[in-house]
């Protein structure tokens, strides 16, 4: 059976199809995998569970922080040097 996909509105009026099942931690909620088409076909970025938010980012560790309540998800791989 195929999940559900909810669908949601961006800050910029795009809507997106957010998959609850498929999240990764962050420290206030988990970021849910969000696609550009209900058919999975074409990843969007992440939600933020927390403050139900669209609006984050993610750099080239893995890391994915919201822009608006600050949950963070901590990089892949982690070095104190990139600090």
């Amino acid at each position: 059976m195929a999940v559900e996909l909810d669908a949601v509105e961006t800050p910029d009026g795009e809507t997106v199809y957010v998959d609850r099942s498929e999240a990764e931690r962050g420290a206030k909620g988990p970021f849910f995998v969000a696609y550009a088409t209900t058919d999975r076909s074409e990843r969007w970025g992440f939600f933020c569970a927390n403050c139900e938010s669209t609006d984050n980012a993610m750099d080239t560790m893995g890391r994915i922080e919201c822009n608006v309540c600050g949950n963070i998800r901590k990089p892949d791989e982690w070095d104190a040097a990139h600090e």
